[in-house]
């Protein structure tokens, strides 16, 4: 059949091919990503796997395949937006252990990264994406709001609300701690 894509059965193997050396290269940084925006190790490996599945049935509309990190990393963040929304649940868990952090007293270390997935874990979806863009994949504000399809003004202004919030429940926890 002369209209049978590379996903259909019958379809050519190449692009298929392509499509998982793609996957291969790019898996650990979306995986990672994901880990950042949902937090629980287990939602993000689902929130992966639904994005990986998506990339799968419109791999035919990729027109670049050198934009395919950007154009995964939209399906893989659109995805965990909409399961965060879909739950509604607000967990804390801690950061991955392998998130740089300086200092060397390893308890102080582990009480920051509680308090950080916890503050991380209050924010909204929206919120919580922007944060893991410009903070765990390093991106500039024009390149999240490329990413995200919004202008660098709304990324501007959600950074600054979760960061500003982050910091309310930061400085709330070490005033609870001063305390103790």
């Amino acid at each position: 059949m002369a209209g049978r894509t590379a996903l259909e059965p019958g379809g050519s193997t190449a692009r298929a091919a392509a499509f998982t050396r793609l996957t291969d290269e790019h898996l650990d940084a979306s995986y990672r990503l994901a880990r950042a925006i949902m937090v629980i190790p287990a939602e993000a490996e689902d929130a992966t796997h639904d994005a990986l599945l998506q990339a799968w049935r419109r791999w035919p509309q990729l027109r670049d395949p050198a934009r395919f990190e950007q154009w995964f990393d939209r399906i893989l963040v659109n995805t965990c937006r909409d399961r965060l929304r879909r739950s509604r649940r607000r967990s804390s868990e801690d950061l991955p252990p392998d998130l740089p952090m300086t200092g060397r007293d390893p308890i102080r270390e582990a009480d920051q990264r509680d308090e950080m997935g916890f503050a991380l874990a209050q924010l909204s979806p929206d919120h919580r994406v922007v944060v893991a863009l410009r903070y765990y994949r390093d991106l500039s504000l024009d390149e999240i709001a490329a990413a995200l399809g919004i202008s660098a003004g709304t990324v501007g202004s959600r950074l600054h609300y979760a960061l500003r919030h982050m910091r309310s429940l930061l400085g709330d926890a070490d005033a609870g701690g001063a305390d103790r």
